[in-house]
């Protein structure tokens, strides 16, 4: 089962919209999950829902009421886009028991610094104070450094495949080298980084999601 996250501007329908997720997952036989996560960074918001525990705890409960899923961690990954590709890392990072492989493409990997960013640039920062109800600090288990240097510490088998990919032209490309070089100095993770030519759009992400299915620990990739 793969829990696939949209972005920021986007909703639940977004992948079916903009690209055949339908016809990739059909060859694997995988149980694909397009849940709503608003404009929440899937975080249990200071101001608004609790998205992060919907995601993490309630969904998957609920999902193996209705659908034959293992629920092992092995057969269980989350990949996503932007803010869903935050959450998808967040997600392995956090719940390493729980996700055995993630993938992040153009991924906000520095949640704080970007909700600075955009409180900055629109002079309002009601939305931005609305996840952690401050801009001055993220909580550590929404701060995907601070988790993947927790995780690191897990032993090998307990810590998640990663999969990090942004385009070369994208804005968040200088924080995906950040988290780039952090992975690379822990060592700890089965890991993969890719960049290239492109920037924060569909054609880059819907070429890409094909590489993460491949990617993925599935017994038709093995």
């Amino acid at each position: 089962m793969l829990f696939l996250l949209h972005g920021l501007s986007d909703d639940y329908t977004i992948w079916m919209r903009r690209t055949s997720i339908e016809r990739y997952a059909a060859q694997y036989n995988l149980i694909i999950v397009m849940p709503d996560g608003g404009r929440s960074f899937y975080s249990d918001m200071a101001s608004g829902a609790k998205y992060w525990t919907f995601l993490s705890e309630e969904l998957p409960a609920i999902l193996k009421g209705f659908l034959p899923v293992s629920g092992k961690r092995e057969e269980t990954f989350a990949a996503g886009l932007s803010m869903g590709g935050y959450g998808a890392l967040k997600l392995g990072l956090r719940k390493p028991e729980q996700f055995g492989a993630v993938a992040g493409m153009s991924s906000v990997t520095d949640v704080l610094g970007f909700l600075q960013r955009r409180s900055k640039e629109s002079g309002d920062d009601v939305e931005a104070r609305s996840y952690f109800g401050t801009l001055d600090a993220a909580p550590e288990t929404d701060d995907l450094f601070a988790l993947a240097e927790k995780t690191a510490k897990l032993p090998e088998a307990e810590r998640p495949k990663l999969y990090q990919v942004c385009g070369t032209e994208d804005f968040l490309y200088q924080e995906n080298i950040r988290f780039r070089d952090l992975l690379k100095k822990l060592d700890a993770f089965d890991y993969i980084y890719e960049e290239g030519p492109g920037s924060h759009t569909w054609e880059f992400w819907d070429c890409h999601i094909r590489k993460i299915l491949r990617w993925l620990p599935l017994p038709e990739n093995r």
